[in-house]
């Protein structure tokens, strides 16, 4: 990628620290140690500071590129000279999707993974199909009543393929990369825990995609004695609070934490309670709502890390959320009309017909709909 600041990061990192330190947080929050302020051992000695003035970059044999698509997720791999796609954005994240690939030189996909059925994810995968060539396409499901769905299986089927549903333990090649299987490990109504968990090891390096996996599945998934432990971790559901648990960050124990989420998001992603944990646990956060696409390389030992535009630390994980635009936003209900809205809104109710909620999500589980003319 051009003009993107990259960062070096060598293995192997100070684990035993960061375990205590993640072990320590839970503690915490348990009630079992005191002292909130304490702070937290491990994560940035294993870091060589960002070399913030340099323009270029050196390609890796491997690269995974999180490709700037807003609120929503789509990752493409890159192994000698192979590539994958795992998932493809909105349906409106077509075209750019498309166009990022062809940038980066892509002729074909070996593989094309759906994580799950909401159109986030799969939406922009119908023109991904209508442009490339795909070796295997799969999705945690063979049917959807979205059209966006819908549209995805029939490209498919229209370059004569079946759209797959991959069973847990299936291993597939990616030059001289492999991508393992690890989950859904049970059945789910919640779409988002039917994501596909997909593990990729190149080298001694990891890493780990997860889609919009919540802590039910997480649970599930640590319980099924899985290999989670690896170096990069896409944070699920685009950091929101109900993905990223301790059991399960205890158990991937990443260097680096990625997350996709759009600048100024209605749902306040990520939450302050996800970045905390990562906090706790020394991860190295990055995003893409304030640092744009990322892309991690590899040379099967190290990392560089490129970003298109420079974040400090500070202001991707700050200490004091309120410091950053990461605070989860506050709606004002209105009792009689059952929506909310903004507090900067012109049609807010009387105080006395007033209801806060602290979180998009909060209103919309009380029964609430958004104020079409603040919320957009």
């Amino acid at each position: 990628m051009e003009n993107r600041k990259e960062k070096v990061i060598h293995k192997p990192g100070s684990l035993l620290q960061r375990f205590a330190a993640l072990a320590l947080a839970a503690a915490l929050v348990l009630g079992l140690a005191g002292c909130s302020g304490a702070s937290m051992p491990g994560g940035s000695a294993d870091v060589v500071p960002n070399p913030s003035t340099s323009q270029t970059s050196t390609e890796q044999p491997f690269e995974m590129h999180f490709i700037d698509v807003g609120q929503a997720l789509s990752v493409l791999v890159e192994c000698d000279g192979q590539f994958m796609l795992y998932d493809g954005g909105n349906v409106d994240d077509g075209s750019l999707v498309v166009s990022y690939l062809q940038k980066q030189g892509v002729e074909q996909l070996q593989y094309v993974f759906c994580s799950h059925a909401h159109e986030d994810h799969v939406g922009g995968l119908a023109a991904v199909m209508a442009k490339f060539t795909a070796g295997h396409a799969y999705s945690p499901v063979a049917e959807a009543s979205t059209k966006c769905f819908n549209d995805f299986v029939k490209y498919t089927q229209q370059q004569g393929l079946q759209l797959e549903v991959p069973t847990v333990g299936t291993v597939w090649p990616l030059g001289s990369a492999t991508v393992t299987m690890l989950g859904p490990v049970a059945q789910y109504d919640d779409t988002n825990d039917t994501s596909i968990v997909l593990r990729i090891d190149y080298g001694s390096t990891s890493f780990l995609l997860t889609g919009d996996m919540e802590k039910t599945a997480e649970t599930d998934l640590v319980n099924s004695g899985a290999n989670l432990k690896a170096d990069v971790l896409q944070v699920g559901h685009h950091g929101s609070s109900t993905s990223t648990g301790y059991m399960f960050l205890n158990a991937v124990l990443p260097e680096m934490g990625i997350i996709s989420c759009g600048a100024n998001n209605k749902y306040g992603h990520p939450h302050e309670e996800t970045l905390s944990i990562l906090r706790d646990a020394g991860v190295d956060v990055y995003r893409t709502d304030l640092q744009g696409t990322i892309t991690v390389g590899s040379d099967g030992q190290n990392y560089t890390v490129g970003t298109e535009h420079f974040v400090p630390d500070g202001e991707l994980n700050p200490t004091d959320p309120a410091a950053s635009g990461t605070a989860q936003q506050a709606y004002i209900g209105n009792v009689n009309s059952k929506k909310f809205h903004l507090p900067s809104c012109t049609n807010l109710p009387t105080e006395k017909n007033q209801i806060l909620f602290s979180s998009y999500d909060e209103a919309i589980a009380a029964g609430y709909t958004p104020c079409s003319s603040c919320i957009k």
